[in-house]
């Protein structure tokens, strides 16, 4: 993996959200990808639970903003700071994100691992 690689990641990732586009999500991810949205839940795995994750996400979030700043590359993984801001729907929750992802990529350019660490501010 290699800092251009990541960042088309990240902003393929961000598009998706932004989109709303849960097929989009998912593909970014490869087949048997593992995705760990808290430490405390065990991580999701292949793209038809992830799939099924970003459904949800598309049909209670909108007005998403997304962005990111890459702290480190490696062969092996990327860390990135992520921030992002949505109305949560029902009840029009403005909400706040500040987070970490820890991302590895294949030869492809899709994701195996994702683990992600954040914090919430909601008004």
């Amino acid at each position: 993996m290699d800092r251009t690689s990541f960042e088309s990641w990240l902003e393929a990732y961000g598009r998706a959200w932004r989109d709303r586009n849960p097929q989009a999500a998912a593909n970014l991810f490869a087949e048997d990808g593992t995705y760990q949205v808290t430490p405390f839940v065990e991580a999701m795995r292949g793209r038809a639970a992830i799939l099924e994750y970003w459904s949800h996400v598309a049909q209670t979030e909108q007005d998403i903003q997304f962005g990111y700043e890459v702290l480190a590359v490696t062969a092996e993984a990327g860390i990135a700071r992520w921030c992002a801001s949505f109305v949560i729907v029902p009840p029009g929750l403005q909400t706040r994100l500040d987070g970490i992802f820890l991302i590895s990529l294949d030869t492809n350019g899709c994701c195996t691992s994702l683990r992600e660490w954040w914090h919430k501010e909601q008004k």
